[in-house]
């Protein structure tokens, strides 16, 4: 499912430490990983030979501390604006995720700091693993997957059994948030594992013979996420973030998600994990 991803690397925050800990997955040993630097436009020559020259190095540096095997991996250094270079090379190389670190900022600081993950994440169609600067990475142990009914959720799902088959130590959470219900009320076990929405999901783990766990817990979607993945210490928490624009709009901003007023958004923000906002990638 992950044959080629995409690390956007600034040289700061915990991006790499993801994507080390991604490729000693069994399941991605085959994967080919493309590095990516961007470097903005510099007012003078000098300026943009130095700004060059730095990336080069970072790029070569990154090789080197994430111990990655060359031939399975690959280098780009790019002149330009880094929001709609990342997009643009996204779709060049058809990446399955691409992989940036965030600052986790709140709803306009986004917009008047110049967030470039925030902005890709508005433009490109294709998955993102979001990695905010002030957590803690840990070995991919135990992924939670929101639950939804969702196309693009039933994708986190397979892309978690899919990251999970071949850890005989990992754990899947498959939580579905029930607004209905009191905030810390939970269902577990078969109880939780038997309604409509859990019950499929719950079958492919079995399947698959991945351990689980089901959850139902009420409250608010946003806080109520954040909240399970601390309490359970999750490596990963994965959930559907569809694209809601009709294809002719589809270069333009989506003013919820730019404004923090969608579920992705303040999960995005808030989790204190890496969060993996899955699309389906339309063919």
């Amino acid at each position: 499912m992950l044959n080629k991803i995409l690390l956007a690397d600034s040289g700061t925050g915990h991006s790499e430490e993801m994507l080390q800990y991604l490729l000693q997955l069994p399941s991605l040993k085959n994967t080919s990983v493309t590095i990516l630097n961007v470097v903005p436009s510099q007012v003078t020559s000098e300026a943009m030979t130095e700004k060059w020259e730095e990336g080069g190095k970072l790029l070569a540096g990154a090789i080197q501390r994430m111990h990655l095997d060359p031939s399975q991996v690959s280098t780009m250094l790019r002149q330009g604006d880094p929001k709609t270079t990342v997009c643009e090379v996204a779709e060049e190389i058809e990446s399955d995720l691409i992989i940036m670190g965030s600052r986790g900022l709140k709803r306009l600081e986004s917009i008047l700091e110049n967030s470039v993950s925030q902005y890709v994440f508005q433009l490109s169609s294709r998955p993102m693993l979001l990695v905010k600067d002030d957590i803690y990475v840990t070995r991919l142990k135990r992924i939670m997957v929101a639950v939804d009914q969702s196309a693009d959720s039933e994708y986190c799902l397979e892309l978690a059994l899919f990251l999970l088959r071949d850890i005989p130590s990992g754990q899947l959470l498959l939580v579905q948030v029930d607004p209905s219900m009191e905030k810390g009320e939970t269902l577990s076990g078969q109880e939780a594992e038997k309604t409509p929405t859990l019950a499929p999901a719950v079958e492919q783990a079995k399947r698959q013979g991945v351990n689980y766990q089901g959850i139902i817990a009420g409250g608010k979607p946003g806080p109520t996420l954040c909240e399970l993945a601390e309490d359970k210490k999750v490596s990963l928490l994965m959930l559907g973030s569809p694209d809601r624009r009709p294809s002719v709009a589809r270069t333009l901003p989506d003013l919820d998600r730019l404004l923090g007023a969608s579920l992705s958004d303040y999960v995005r923000v808030y989790a204190n994990c890496p969060v993996l906002l899955g699309r389906r990638i339309s063919e």
